[in-house]
């Protein structure tokens, strides 16, 4: 059971997401439908600690095993999405993997079907792309050694 909870017009979320860096291109995913571009991840399982779940929701996304490096950011997250208000707390960590075969110039679609799209953008071309939320530029841009607090709202 997803680690979610729903209130009239309010979502309550608990997500764990994947800063993945490889030559030097990170890898960002966006709901089809949708104009800007997040990292990837999901949400946390009820009695599953956070690395877990991020290690299940990229081998089920993507058919990937990755290793967990270190906590980069906490964030506490305040957006609306469609018809609903967000509050999300969002654990950001720096992962590898040794496939090498997800690594690919082109858009792709990952192994839940056409909803997600998935693309690998170079990192010194960010500032053209449309990332949510936008902290994350400024983190990837310093690539902070301890883990940062941040408070977005929008």
């Amino acid at each position: 059971m997803d680690i979610v909870y729903k209130q009239n017009q309010n979502v309550f979320n608990y997500r764990v997401v994947a800063v993945w860096i490889e030559q030097d291109h990170i890898l960002l995913h966006k709901q089809v439908e949708d104009s800007y571009w997040s990292l990837p991840g999901g949400r946390v399982a009820m009695g599953e600690a956070s690395q877990e779940s991020l290690k299940r929701e990229m081998q089920e996304e993507l058919g990937i095993d990755i290793h967990v490096k270190q906590l980069i950011m906490v964030n506490e997250n305040f957006f609306p999405y469609k018809e609903w208000d967000f509050h999300e707390i969002g654990f950001y960590y720096k992962v590898k993997s040794t496939d090498r075969a997800i690594f690919q110039k082109d858009a792709f679609h990952g192994l839940e079907g056409d909803r997600l799209l998935y693309k690998w953008i170079p990192i010194e071309n960010l500032s053209e792309v449309q990332v949510y939320p936008q902290e994350v530029k400024d983190m990837l841009a310093h690539q902070p050694n301890e883990t940062m607090h941040i408070v977005s709202k929008k």
